[in-house]
């Protein structure tokens, strides 16, 4: 955690830091704040929030924020935080972590492991857990705000400090962004992040030429069918089959659509439908996760999972008449029987 640190430090530096003695001032700056930083990271830890539900650890971050100089405005786009600490004339400098965490049991053994339980978007009951390390994340950021702030007598510009929520769902930034981040606040010349990974030995630090990370987007295909007796299965339209056949189809987009060249990601890795052996269910339900680096692949891969999704329904038998019923924000119903989302 304190490469993560001074990763976000070193950056900053574009910020036109005096040089003389910076860098023993970061090492001991670093060192004196570490012991606290890691009892918030703990903290952090072992009290979870899922995505859109980051209401506690927005309202911990932006109190922190307020006592280092910071003006702080929270509720930007859902949970999220912007904090401005201006000093003087220079760069305009974004550093930005994630907040939320994922709906995972953790089964580490760690004496910090978090045993949180908290209520899904569908109201089950599920375990919660930093299991992407959004917890260092936020760590890392405001360690780097404490030391940015007591070298303020070392640089000029404005620091802008966002905690962003709704980032392993997607939708967290492009909802501030839609409350018109920049717009309201500042334009950034410099916009800074960081993310831990699992491939590099502890204490590393890596970066790469051109992209680090694909953007995400999440998919949700919940598939309605018409249900029966398992025996009977004549008499009935199976979204289990169905579902199954939407599952592998999808598996094309990448390999039989999208350029070689460009890279792409469709994952399905959740399908839930049924409740018993012998009784054919009403729907089912998917959930995907989408990954790319364009604009052009991003558009041309949730397209053909409109058309795929549609298509076999149609296949499947479904009445053609009733495509489509409607369109809203964010969600398209494309029959009585599919509704499709992109959040």
């Amino acid at each position: 955690m304190r490469k993560s640190i001074l990763l976000f430090f070193i950056f900053s530096l574009q910020m036109g830091f005096a040089q003389e003695n910076l860098n023993a001032d970061v090492n001991q700056l670093a060192e004196q704040f570490y012991p606290e930083i890691f009892e918030t990271y703990k903290s952090l830890h072992q009290n979870p929030e899922i995505s859109f539900y980051e209401v506690e650890t927005a309202a911990f971050l932006a109190e922190e924020l307020r006592k280092l100089g910071f003006e702080v405005t929270e509720n930007v786009g859902g949970n999220g935080i912007v904090g401005i600490f201006e000093n003087g004339e220079g760069p305009k400098v974004m550093i930005r972590a994630d907040m939320d965490a994922l709906p995972v049991e953790e089964k580490t053994g760690a004496a910090y492991a978090s045993t949180k339980q908290v209520q899904d978007d569908a109201g089950n009951t599920v375990y919660a857990m930093h299991a992407c390390g959004h917890d260092i994340h936020m760590s890392s950021w405001l360690g780097a705000a404490k030391i940015l702030t007591s070298l303020k007598d070392k640089w000029s510009g404005t620091l802008m400090f966002i905690g962003q929520p709704a980032e392993e769902r997607s939708g967290g930034a492009i909802a501030m962004l839609r409350e018109n981040l920049f717009g309201d606040f500042l334009t950034p010349d410099y916009a800074l992040a960081l993310h831990v990974s699992a491939s590099l030995p502890a204490g590393k630090v890596s970066y790469p030429e051109g992209y680090a990370l694909a953007n995400v987007d999440a998919v949700d295909i919940t598939i309605y069918g018409v249900g029966g007796h398992g025996a009977y299965p004549h008499t009935t339209i199976d979204p289990i089959v169905l579902g199954s056949r939407i599952v592998m189809a999808l598996q094309t987009i990448v390999s039989r659509e999208i350029a070689p060249t460009d890279p792409a990601v469709v994952t399905v890795g959740s399908f839930h439908a049924g409740t018993k052996h012998n009784v054919i269910p009403e729907s089912a339900h998917l959930q995907l996760t989408l990954r790319s680096y364009t604009d052009e692949v991003r558009e041309q891969t949730i397209e053909a999972i409109r058309r795929i999704v549609k298509y076999e329904a149609l296949a499947a038998g479904m009445p053609e008449e009733k495509l489509p019923l409607a369109a809203i924000p964010n969600v398209k119903i494309l029959s009585q029987y599919f509704v499709f989302s992109s959040f």
